[in-house]
Order: C-alpha cells, then sequence, then structure tokens
C-alpha cells in the first residue's frame, strides 16, 4: 500500500475526518496521481475553511460558493506564465471542476459515517461525471463546466518544435518520439522500463501500475522512434547500463535513478522556448496530437480509446472533435447537394 507525504497536506493531517478520508482512499487502491489530487484538494479547501473561520464538518452552499469566488480571485501560481488565462489570476476552470469534486467526495463521506448532521452535501450533485445523470435526470451544477478544447500544433508548428528537439541529445530526441506515438502521459513515459520495450514489433507495454487508471496498454512506436532507440541503447551499453528504467538521469549523481517528471517537464519546456510556442506546448500536448492524428485516418472511436488508455468514450470524443473528421463529412455530404445546385448556373451560362 502507497505511503501519504503528509509534509504536503498539513491541513488535512492535522484533521482525524479528511485525514481519515484520504485513507480510505489509500486503501480502496487508488492510483498515486489520484491520491495525490485529494490531498491537494483537500488540503486546499481546509485551509480556505481556517483562514476564514468557516466550519468544515457543517459548512452550507454559501460557504462553498465563498470557497469558489476564492479560487476565482486568488492569485495564480504561475502568473505570467499563465498558459490559456492572461489575467494572472484565478484558477482554471478545469482545476476549479477537480477541486469542487474532491470537497463533494470528502461530504459524501462525512455524511456516510454519519459525521455530518446535515445529509444533504453542500456541493450538490450537478454534472461533475461526463454522460451521467444522477437520479435518473441531470441537475445544474453549481459551477459552470467549460470544454476548453486542448491546443495541438499546426503543420508548421510541429515542424518546429521536431526542428527544436535536434539540438537536444538522444535520450531527450527518443522521449519526445516514443511519447507522440505512444501517446504516452508524462508518468508513464518516465516510467518505462527496458523490459516493457519489444524490440522486434516496436511496441511498448504500458504496465498497469504506471497508468492514471490502472488500466494497462500496448502502444506502438515508428521506425524513426526504432533508430533513435538502437543508438540510445549504444550509448547505454557504452555506459555499462543495462535495465531498469528505459530513461536514466544523465547526473553523475543519480546515474542509476530514472529521469524524473520533472526533469521532462524542464527539458519539454526549453524546445518550446526554442520553438517559439513556450506558452503552448506541453508534455501532454504530444499525447494530444497522436491521438488527434489518428482520429485524422479514421480510426474508429473505441479502438483510439483503447490505445490512449481512456475509461469513458466521453474522453475519447474529444479528439474526434479536434480532428474535425465528423465536420468535416458532414459539410461534404452537404456541399455534395449545393454543388448540384449551383451546376444550374453553369448549365444556363451554357
Amino acid at each position: 500500500m502507497q505511503t501519504i507525504c503528509w509534509e504536503f497536506y498539513p491541513h488535512v493531517a492535522e484533521n482525524a475526518h479528511a485525514r481519515n478520508w484520504l485513507e480510505t482512499q489509500v486503501m480502496l487502491g487508488l492510483a498515486k496521481n489520484t491520491i495525490q489530487a485529494y490531498g491537494r484538494g483537500a488540503n486546499d479547501y481546509l485551509a480556505f475553511c481556517e483562514r476564514t473561520s468557516r466550519s468544515f464538518v457543517e459548512a452550507t452552499k454559501a460557504d462553498i460558493v465563498a470557497y469558489i469566488d476564492d479560487m476565482t480571485h486568488r492569485p495564480n501560481p504561475r502568473g505570467n506564465h499563465i498558459r490559456y488565462l492572461h489575467t494572472g489570476t484565478g484558477l482554471a476552470n478545469s482545476t476549479l471542476q477537480q477541486r469542487l469534486t474532491v470537497v463533494r467526495l470528502l461530504y459524501d463521506y462525512l455524511i456516510d459515517e454519519q459525521i455530518r448532521c446535515n445529509h444533504r452535501n453542500p456541493v450538490g450533485k450537478g454534472k461533475f461525471t461526463p454522460g451521467r445523470a444522477f437520479a435518473g435526470k441531470r441537475e445544474r451544477g453549481i459551477l459552470p463546466h467549460y470544454e476548453l478544447l486542448p491546443w495541438i500544433p499546426g503543420d508548421s508548428e510541429w515542424d518546429a518544435i521536431l526542428d527544436a528537439t535536434r539540438r537536444e541529445p538522444i535520450r531527450n530526441q527518443l522521449m519526445l518520439l516514443l511519447a507522440y506515438d505512444g501517446a504516452l502521459r508524462r508518468s508513464e513515459l518516465v516510467a518505462l522500463q527496458v523490459r516493457d520495450i519489444s524490440f522486434p514489433h516496436q511496441q511498448i507495454t504500458v504496465r498497469p501500475e504506471i497508468t492514471k487508471n490502472g488500466r494497462g496498454r500496448v502502444v506502438m512506436y515508428g521506425d524513426v522512434a526504432h533508430l533513435l532507440l538502437q543508438e540510445y541503447q549504444e550509448e547505454r551499453a557504452e555506459a555499462d547500463i543495462a535495465g531498469g528504467f528505459l530513461f536514466r538521469s544523465q547526473s553523475d549523481r543519480n546515474r542509476t535513478q530514472g529521469v524524473t517528471a520533472d526533469t521532462w517537464d524542464k527539458i519539454v519546456e526549453r524546445i518550446a522556448k526554442r520553438a517559439g510556442l513556450h506558452h503552448h506546448f506541453t508534455t501532454h500536448t504530444l499525447r494530444h496530437l497522436r491521438l488527434t492524428d489518428l482520429a485524422r485516418t479514421g480510426m474508429d472511436l473505441n479502438a483510439i480509446a483503447q490505445y490512449a488508455g481512456h475509461r469513458s468514450l466521453e474522453t475519447t470524443k474529444i479528439y474526434i472533435k479536434l480532428s474535425g473528421r465528423e465536420t468535416a463529412e458532414r459539410v461534404r455530404l452537404c456541399m455534395q447537394d449545393l454543388d448540384k445546385r449551383l451546376e444550374r448556373l453553369r448549365k444556363e451560362e451554357q
């Protein structure tokens, strides 16, 4: 069972109810990243309650509204480095939704354990889970949900990214290509082991324990990545490195350790700045682009979901929208009738 780093969630650690709730999530076998997100969200809410002298256990809807107002007006930790918000304040709508989901789950626990006297959840249900309704109907959530499609590079921008990557070591070039080819999440990429690579079949086995939702899968990598992988393996052999993490640290102090997620963030940030795309290109952009490209080829929705490791097809449908595949087909069919009508013009001219 994973260990919770309580020093990162001091308010949760000090609150017996919140602490028991988070420990319960660990015992339920939730992924490490999910536990961390729950810990951050609960800690942020408890800090707000303490700072504003509000009751935690018996909070009202008015308290939740005040929390939302606080999140939308607080200084954003990214400041001038925000990619999509340009005011420098407030959290992104997706972050607000995530925080409220954590608070809602926390109050569900307090109600189930009969710790909270008021058995009505102050957050309400609303539309928090895509594709599902509550009590047979949809209820309006306390916070509007905005669907912001992820940014993906155009052809010229993608070329600029690839050109910028050519100046990186082979290891970093390979990381970028495998992240794209396999539509890998950041945490999956840095956790890859040599044994996860099938060289003859050019396949990567993404083990369940390193995925976001515990769903293992097999993905492919292309010929260019295959050639880079061979070069990288030769470098590893010369350095007398065998087995273990596929991507090793190049620091003399951490030769046996794998590349961390923070290191990969810095590599991608460096590439993005070099390509002039530092306000858009992130480690997750490669996954977005790959899944969109698969959708553009006409791949079946279920096949894309399996390749991505998605639990919900609603998530996969985002990439169908990004690809423009359905819209383009509808426009083409409509234009056939319109074009037939326009032919009258040519006939009359003749």
